[in-house]
């Protein structure tokens, strides 16, 4: 996912522009510089996966506290009318094709704050701390305080896990069948981003998501299955989730659906009608 292209100081001179209490006003142009350098810091942080070096200030500048600099993005640049919308908006309208960016399934509803305002206020509202997401994952990963790198959530305008192979599933036996999706990281990717990829899973409760976006699709596609094994058995079954598995690969190596429709065609057990509920 491509970084907003918004620059700092324009965002944060936008969102206090109306600003009507004179002491307020000069405060918080007081630290348009530092909100600035804190947006440069950022983005060399995020990109050496540094972020937990971050350092946290409750009184940006010195002058500017915590909740006033909440303030800005919630009344400010987040709520409707506000003169900071525009930024918002932009930003919240960049996810493709309107899926959040963390959980790769559920629509976006708002911002997430990738360091959270109430611990790094000074990135309150700088772009790149700002990624549209659902409201599940938000509210998921709200308090995660990274203290190493392992423990950094994954940035979608910074890594791109999509060139690899390492979300997969496998059939659970049962009436109904089901799936149990778990990550499987390449032999080439480092320790760190390994602990990151199964900490993003494990945080936003992937496996209980696609678990259960899996059973709601094998539901649908009962009928098919049914038909196909009648008049082609297990092959034509198998033949079927192969090819709807490839289709899926092609639009999003990791989405839940390849994985699902590619353990579904794995087990011979599924294909001889394992899907069926008699």
């Amino acid at each position: 996912m491509d970084a907003p292209n918004l620059l700092p100081g324009d965002v944060f001179a936008a969102c206090i522009s109306r600003i009507r209490d004179p002491g307020l006003k000069l405060k918080m142009e007081s630290i348009a510089h530092l909100v600035v350098a804190a947006s440069a810091d950022f983005d060399t942080l995020a990109a050496q996966t540094r972020l937990h070096q971050f350092v946290r200030q409750a009184i940006v500048g010195g002058v500017v506290t915590t909740a006033e600099m909440e303030g800005v993005y919630t009344q400010r640049m987040a709520k409707k009318s506000a003169p900071g919308r525009d930024a918002y908006d932009e930003l919240f309208n960049s996810a493709p094709n309107g899926k959040c960016p963390l959980c790769g399934h559920r629509t976006v509803s708002t911002l997430d704050h990738h360091l959270p305002k109430a611990h790094y206020p000074v990135l309150a509202v700088v772009p790149l701390n700002l990624i549209p997401a659902c409201g599940d994952c938000n509210k998921s990963k709200l308090a995660a305080l990274p203290t190493s790198a392992n423990e950094e959530a994954l940035h979608p305008y910074y890594d791109n896990i999509d060139g690899d192979r390492w979300l997969f599933a496998e059939v659970v036996a049962g009436t109904p069948a089901a799936l149990r999706f778990r990550v499987q990281t390449p032999a080439n990717w480092s320790a760190v981003l390994a602990d990151r990829v199964a900490l993003h899973f494990k945080t936003l409760g992937l496996g209980a998501l696609y678990s259960a976006e899996s059973a709601d699709e094998l539901l649908n596609i009962r009928g098919q299955l049914e038909t196909l094994h009648a008049a082609g058995g297990a092959a034509l079954v198998e033949t079927e989730l192969l090819e709807r598995a490839s289709s899926c690969r092609m639009a999003r190596m990791n989405g839940w659906r390849s994985a699902a429709f590619e353990a579904f065609a794995d087990s011979a057990w599924f294909c001889d009608g394992g899907f069926s509920l008699h």
